[in-house]
């Protein structure tokens, strides 16, 4: 018995060796192999003091990968700046700043800040294995992918839920309201709209702790519930409006009274209409079908109608996906105010419902089509506990490993710098592009391009960019890269008189090529299109309709047969002076989703966007628009070779992606709606797109996509110069997105008819067009200011568009506001979003007193004891129409400049210096040649002002660095402010203190 006892010691000793964890050490790297969990491999690589990295993969090995799209090369972090330590249960990593500690037996990793408090705690990694289909593999046309590339692997990754405590912003630009992503689902694609970025930044207020998790893998991805949305007829039971089991009621009345009731087991008429037959059998799981011959729904009126009980009890979060106008009630609640959209650009809107178990809830849909199209799909998500939705889940649909970027910070800035620093740092955008930029959609000749800045420029209204967009070609040449000769017959003088009148051109180039065009046939020839939108027939909307496809943006041959298309048709080969003055100066790239065909299944569109030459369109189905700014930015480039007078290369693209600001490129919200309710999704979407690390946001000011009524209202205008109720309201919608507009980091005005010019939405006596001349002139007199925001964004990785909880983030009642924010240091812009309002609740974080920028009035002082317990203060503020609310901290600095017609008309030899008294402040002026690339070479200035409350001294530290051109000497006229003191903002002629500056460090005592 007891040779038996011993032999089993042995024989369990030998079993639990065979399984216990190993671990491998080497440099700044550690791999572990752990007793349990689904990853059998997990390697922790310390990236720098804040940064961690994680890889962990179910396989026996971790893959080889190429250099990743999204992350730069790094250093490597000094020796003696982290340490590797192991125990009987855990590997510590250890940096500066934070730490990451290993189970071995579970693999879960859990991170803890500089002093050791906890951060985040993995509670899973789960992992699967993920064959690509056939049907997304793009199997008609073009490079077969491997048998490797056609595998991977699902992963989910979740943390442990901190009793809610944790806020999470981040992730892109969306546009259903949500700021403040805590208990929210978000679906990451890239569509028209819609920019999705692997990036979540989280604060917890328990600890006033933050963090940020970088992702890299490129594929479709989930925020949130890591399960698709339900059909309703798979999540409830349904009843119809009589109360029979099984299904809802569809009535549907058509413009001429027809009217069809039928069964509905779900409301799932997401992908268009069946016309087009043998395309729709493929890719076409919505669609209303069946409906009577020459039953069309323009004009008609659709309700569906009927019960849904519920399995449990719970709050159920719905996504709604329209096209026209709808309205959703649930018992007799109207939870979706009427929204609208185009139906040629659908739109996604969420919604949440307390429902209870075994109880019929009423649900009642009304829905009016936009024309004969048929967008309209109402889902829901599997319900979940509330510790479920508050943990901070991702689940990736394929990538070769789980692979993901841990970021410490004591303040999300620092986060967004850790971001910044894998990612690579913006870009210094050219001066111009900080001014306003008017565009159209679109203008259709030569003659009213240079018209429009020609009467600008007679108006005085400043302005710096005008934009041509699409569809200067000839209708069957879409990428050939020719203008249309009777539209357009002299693009260089055209380009000319631009740069006469101190404009700067930028023009819109597409990554689609009709398959007759000598640039598709190029690609083609070498394997660089996607070739299954032309082998399935798919023709666009253009004309009569044309075979078209995109290039394959991943092969870096493609890319630079992409710019050379461009180069020879658009820019050297367009300029005959090859000079500055005569080449195009920016470029609008759309589509860059990219945008292949509009309302398709998510499988088909993958199925049209590839095989890409990386790999499947499964695997990199969201970093379209990276690989193409990459084409465009090193061509550019390229032709200079780093001349003094390169000028800065400057891209717009409707699609973002990790990393984009490292390629000089901005991003603007994609073809929205005119409506009140997009505007106020433009606030949320900005604010997080700057939260995802990239600086440079905007919007079509206005909206893109107008509704009739609106279209009407012009026109009765034009005829009668009647302007009735509508025209009321549209010229109020453009004044208050205007408004808006001025305070965010792209000023630009953009839209269809009715046509955008100020002049041409309102009279020069009407308080929209006198409101928009204010704005665009403020704009223009506080370029000091933000140019040099645009060089901390470089300099310092700092975010101009800043939510309130970036600057105070001890405030807990700022991490759900996303309708108000600073703009730099100084200014809190608080837009009007509701027609007719005259007024708006304002919230006042306590951290500092606040003045009204308009009439330099004390609103509100600092309370320390109310600082100490986090609280602010609410009040409803006025809003004239010819104004929104803005006010300036305490302590603040702001420059102005001298007002301007285009950004660099005149030098700021006088900066008139708002001091606003009650805290101590300072500010940075930054300053360089504007437009080049010599600030690489550190030809650049900074001025140090600092402000002390209690001295009430203002010191001017010494000018460091220089540039050609730079202003040796120059006047600052101090206007002071304080509580006692107040002071309109007065730009034309200020009374304030002046002094001479000549680069040297002087201190004023403010008088």
């Amino acid at each position: 018995m007891k040779r038996l006892k011993i032999l089993i010691f042995f024989i369990c000793a030998l079993s639990l060796s065979a399984v216990a964890a190993t671990v491998e050490k080497k440099g700044h790297v550690v791999t572990i192999r752990p007793d349990g969990g689904q990853a059998k491999v997990i390697r922790l690589e310390v990236m720098n003091d804040n940064i961690i990295r994680v890889r962990a993969t179910s396989k026996d090995e971790l893959p080889v990968k190429p250099q990743s799209l999204i992350v730069v090369k790094q250093q490597l972090p000094a020796k003696g700046s982290y340490s590797i330590e192991e125990d009987a249960e855990t590997v510590r990593v250890k940096a500066r700043n934070v730490s990451a500690v290993v189970s071995k037996k579970t693999g879960h990793v859990e991170y803890f800040d500089r002093k050791n408090a906890s951060l985040a705690n993995e509670d899973c990694k789960r992992f699967w294995d993920f064959r690509v289909p056939e049907r997304e593999l793009g199997i008609k046309g073009g490079k077969q992918p491997t048998e490797e590339q056609k595998h991977g692997l699902s992963w989910q990754l979740t943390f442990e839920n901190n009793q809610g405590e944790k806020s999470f912003y981040g992730l892109g630009q969306h546009q259903s309201e949500e700021f403040n992503m805590r208990g929210k689902n978000e679906d990451l694609f890239q569509y028209n709209t819609k920019v999705s970025i692997p990036f979540v930044l989280a604060t917890d207020k328990a600890t006033n702790s933050c963090y940020g998790l970088l992702w890299d893998a490129y594929s479709y991805c989930r925020f949130g519930n890591p399960n698709d949305y339900m059909q309703l007829n798979c999540a409830f039971k349904l009843y119809d409006k009589q109360g029979r089991e099984g299904h809802l009621t569809g009535t549907y009345v058509d413009a001429r009274g027809r009217r069809l009731v039928r069964d509905e087991d779900s409301i799932y008429y997401e992908y268009g209409t069946p016309e087009k037959s043998e395309i729709a059998l493929k890719t076409d799981n919505g669609g209303i079908k069946n409906l009577p011959k020459g039953f069309s729904l323009a004009g008609a009126n659709v309700v569906y109608e009927g019960f849904i009980e519920a399995p449990q009890t719970n709050s159920y979060q719905f996504i709604l996906y329209y096209a026209g106008y709808i309205k959703v009630y649930i018992d007799g609640k109207e939870v979706v105010p009427e929204r609208w959209r185009t139906a040629w650009n659908p739109n996604a809107y969420k919604f949440e419902a307390q429902l209870t178990s075994r109880m019929k809830t009423h649900l009642r849909i009304e829905w009016q089509p936009d024309g004969g199209e048929s967008y309209c799909g109402l889902r829901v998500a599997e319900p979940r506990s509330l510790a479920e939705r508050n943990a901070l889940t991702i689940w990736c649909e394929m990538a070769k490993d789980m692979d993901y970027y841990f970021i410490a910070g004591q303040n999300l800035d620092e986060v967004i710098s850790g971001y910044r620093t894998l990612t690579g740092k913006a870009s210094l955008y050219p001066k111009w592009a900080l001014g306003f930029w008017q565009s159209r959609e679109r203008y259709k000749t030569q003659d009213e391009l240079v018209s429009t800045l020609a009467e600008f420029r007679k108006r005085q209204i400043p302005i710096d960019n005008i934009v041509q967009d699409w569809n200067y070609w000839p209708e069957d040449q879409w990428g050939s890269h020719e203008f249309e000769a009777s539209r357009y017959p002299h693009p260089q003088q055209m380009l000319d008189s631009v740069h006469q009148m101190h404009g700067r051109f930028m023009i819109s180039v597409w990554p689609k090529f009709y398959v007759n065009t000598d640039n598709y046939k190029e690609l083609d020839a070498k394997g660089w299109m996607y070739n299954q939108s032309p082998t399935d027939d798919i023709h666009d909307w253009v004309g009569r309709g044309y075979k078209n496809g995109f290039y394959d943006a991943y092969d870096p041959e493609a890319r630079k047969v992409f710019w050379r298309q461009m180069d020879e048709k658009l820019y050297t080969g367009l300029s005959k002076k090859q000079s500055l003055t005569s080449m195009v100066d920016a470029w609008w790239m759309d589509a860059s989703e990219p945008n292949v065909r509009d309302c398709t299944p998510m499988w088909y569109r993958k199925a049209l966007c590839g095989p890409t030459a990386l790999g499947t369109s499964t695997e990199y189905f969201n970093a379209y628009s990276l690989v193409n700014a990459d084409a465009i930015y090193q061509g550019q480039r390229s032709v200079w070779k780093g001349r003094s007078d390169e000028p800065r290369v400057f891209l717009l693209t409707r699609s973002g992606f990790a990393g984009l600001q490292r390629y000089s490129t901005a991003t603007w919200s994609g073809d929205i709606g005119t409506r009140w309710e997009d505007m106020r999704a433009q606030m949320t979407a900005g604010l997080n797109y700057s939260l995802s690390g990239v600086p440079f946001w905007g919007m079509d000011q206005g909206g893109f996509c107008v509704e009739n009524r609106y279209v009407r209202a012009q026109q009765l205008f034009d005829r009668t110069g009647q302007e009735n109720e509508d025209l009321k309201e549209w010229r109020e919608l453009q004044t208050r997105w205007n408004q808006f507009g001025a305070f965010i980091p792209l000023f630009r005005s953009h839209g269809q008819w009715p046509l955008r010019e100020i002049w041409n939405i309102a009279p020069d006596n009407h308080p929209a067009y006198q409101s928009f001349v204010y704005y665009d002139r403020l704009r223009y007199q506080l370029m000091p200011y933000v140019y040099s925001l645009a060089g901390w964004a470089h300099f310092k990785d700092y975010t101009l568009m800043r939510a309130l909880v970036m600057d105070f983030q001890t405030d807990q009642n700022v991490e759900s506001i996303g309708n108000q924010w600073m703009f730099g240091p100084a200014l809190m812009a608080c837009p009007v979003g509701y027609y007719k309002a005259r007024n708006r609740s304002v919230y006042f974080p306590r951290q500092c007193g606040w003045y009204n920028l308009y009439t330099g009035e004390k609103v509100i002082d600092a309370d320390p004891i109310a600082s100490a317990s986090n609280e602010g203060r609410q009040l409803v503020v006025d809003a004239p129409y010819e104004r929104i609310p803005v006010f300036v901290r305490e302590g603040a600095i702001i420059p102005f400049g001298p007002a301007m017609q285009w950004s660099d008309e005149k030098p700021a030899e006088l900066i008139h210096l708002y001091v606003y008294a009650g805290q101590d402040g300072e500010f940075q002026l930054y300053e360089d040649e504007g437009t080049n690339y010599n600030y690489e070479k550190g030809k650049y200035a900074t001025i140090d002002i600092r402000y002390d409350d209690s001295r009430k001294t203002l010191s001017f530290g010494q000018r460091k660095g220089s540039f050609k051109g730079m202003l040796k000497d120059r006047r600052f006229n101090i206007v002071y402010i304080d509580k006692d003191h107040a002071r309109e903002l007065n730009l034309d002629n200020p009374v304030g203190q002046m002094v001479k500056y000549s680069g040297k460090e002087m201190i004023v005592s403010i008088q």
